[in-house]
């Protein structure tokens, strides 16, 4: 399966340097997540060649503004396309009463339905399962209620290795095999083996997105060994006090984090507006974990299983 991670706004609470607040986007084969809209984030979904109508998932991490501000510009461009889709918004209590009272009294009776989902901040929950893929929330420890996203590939079947498959074998013994279960005779002798039989499942893909939080390791499990993290990097540690006050992390601090959580790769945002020069974050995070990156607007992150 492929994973392509979309960089549409990188910045913290106001939009300076030419960078916008907070906005990715996701793609899981050929379904688009949006994750987190900030201000703006039409506008660069336009400029980055991301179509709108492709997005039926939206999630919210918490309700400052630099996260979820660019969401009613968003729905009601979607509107004016002529949507007709549902569109499914995951969020925290308060949200669907943020964007309904804004409709009711601009008087804007949308084309299509959305469907609103009240996330529990403080557990870890799966919000939303697909055919290939489970999405579940990761609490975070922020000033507000606030939790970050887990996408992860639904595990995938052992592969048959068809040159060997005995004659005769029913379809049945074929999928229990996939599964990664011996078929056994009637003495409870193993008639046919996983091992023998089949190759061993390709990697499953997974990514997790963790907005504002302070530096915290109570979650470091539920992402261990993820391919591909994001992780607020708000300040440089020379301001780790400022970080505790605000309910921030350091660069250093994710940098370390992904270090213990055995992730495989870190990309690094949500940078203050201090920052002009983004390099000495870099340089920090890289120092504890090598395979940092920056979150520049309009780069990608893949992920794959080959």
């Amino acid at each position: 399966m492929y994973f392509e991670l979309k960089i549409l706004g990188s910045n913290s609470a106001t939009p300076v340097f030419n960078r916008h607040q907070t906005a990715q986007t996701l793609q899981i084969e050929n379904e688009f997540f949006l994750i987190d809209c900030g201000e703006g984030t039409q506008m660069q979904l336009s400029k980055y060649k991301v179509k709108i109508s492709k997005i039926n998932y939206i999630f919210i991490s918490h309700l400052h503004g630099d996260h979820y501000l660019g969401l009613v510009g968003l729905i009601s461009t979607m509107h004016l396309f002529g949507r007709t889709k549902d569109l499914h918004i995951f969020g925290p209590p308060g949200l669907a009463e943020i964007i309904t009272v804004q409709f009711k009294y601009s008087e804007t009776v949308l084309n299509f339905h959305v469907i609103f989902k009240v996330l529990e901040t403080e557990k870890n929950e799966i919000i939303l399962r697909l055919p290939n893929v489970t999405i579940e929330t990761i609490p975070l420890f922020h000033r507000i209620a606030c939790c970050g996203f887990l996408f992860k590939e639904t595990p995938k079947k052992r592969r048959i290795k068809k040159e060997l498959m005995p004659e005769g074998i029913s379809l049945q013994a074929i999928a229990q095999l996939k599964k990664g279960e011996d078929i056994l005779d009637a003495n409870g002798a193993i008639k046919y083996s996983v091992e023998e039989l089949t190759w061993p499942r390709r990697k499953s893909c997974s990514y997790a997105y963790m907005s504002d939080t302070s530096y915290n390791e109570s979650y470091l499990e539920l992402i261990k060994d993820t391919d591909l993290l994001y992780h607020e990097a708000t300040f440089l540690h020379e301001l780790e006090k400022r970080a505790e006050d605000t309910h921030h992390t350091t660069a250093l601090q994710a940098a370390q984090f992904a270090s213990k959580a055995a992730v495989k790769k870190l990309v690094i945002g949500h940078f203050s507006s201090r920052y002009k020069d983004l390099t000495p974050l870099l340089q920090e995070a890289k120092r504890y974990f090598k395979n940092t990156y920056l979150a520049i607007e309009g780069e990608s992150f893949s992920i794959s299983d080959e």
